[in-house]
């Protein structure tokens, strides 16, 4: 049985012949939560809009559960939720009307659109605010309730693109938890970000992006040894990171 969720293989995304994407091969199995962990401008928003087609690569392909994303991308689809960074949810629409907009998408309709709206929702915290309008909410709240609108048609593969990006630190701790959770029901998740602590802490593997090709790949213990010189030495992500890319991660991000 191939456990292979997510398989890139030379993956190149160019834009005025520049590469963003250089050259990317990694592949995610079954049940892991993937980080993929870089400064802004790494090139992980692009990786991700190329895995759920809504960018054609320049070169390389793009494999999802042992489909091509070419020629099954129909078949592909609702086997993915994605989270992008931007919210991608509607102010004057309330909170279930919002959810069902996107579950709707999947030809899912009557009793079992009730049930997803339902259940989305309380997975994300959101039932008693199901009728308030979503211009409402807090930046907080509006990161949950997108969470909602990819749930509904429950996926196989849930992408993150960077989730917690300007939110204060009780919501970006609900949310890492209920990746958790997610993943622990048998959901594949990818997870991009550029806070080390977030990787650190919910993440079974870990790769390192910078100028749009993986630096290392790994998981969080095969990652710092990469780089400790002393079996009892403690090693950080922010450390690994340092040391193979010559960067201080934080002086590459925003905030």
């Amino acid at each position: 049985m191939n456990d292979t969720v997510v398989k890139l293989d030379g993956l190149i995304k160019k834009y005025d012949n520049r590469p963003v994407v250089d050259g990317l091969s990694l592949e995610i199995k079954e049940g892991e939560i993937f980080g993929l962990l870089g400064p802004n401008g790494a090139g992980k928003s692009t990786t991700m809009n190329m895995i759920c087609s809504l960018l054609k690569p320049t070169a390389g392909s793009v494999e999802v559960f042992g489909m091509d994303i070419k020629k099954d991308i129909n078949k592909i689809k609702p086997l993915i939720g994605y989270i992008p960074q931007e919210l991608a949810i509607y102010g004057n629409l309330k909170a279930w009307e919002n959810v069902e907009l996107f579950t709707s998408l999947y030809d899912i309709k009557g009793k079992e659109l009730k049930g997803a709206i339902d259940e989305a929702l309380d997975f994300v915290g959101l039932s008693e605010k199901r009728n308030s309008f979503a211009k409402t909410f807090s930046g907080g709240m509006k990161r949950r309730l997108n969470i909602a609108c990819a749930l509904g048609h429950k996926p196989k593969l849930l992408i993150f693109d960077e989730p917690t990006v300007g939110i204060d630190p009780q919501s970006r701790n609900f949310i890492l938890e209920k990746i958790k959770a997610i993943n622990k029901m048998g959901t594949t998740v990818i997870y991009t970000s550029h806070y080390m602590e977030e990787v650190e802490a919910i993440c079974s593997k870990v790769a390192i992006m910078d100028n749009g090709k993986i630096v290392a790949c790994g998981t969080k213990d095969e990652l710092k040894n990469m780089v400790r010189k002393d079996p009892d030495e403690e090693v950080s992500l922010e450390q690994v990171f340092l040391t193979l890319t010559g960067k201080k991660l934080r002086d590459y991000v925003e905030g």
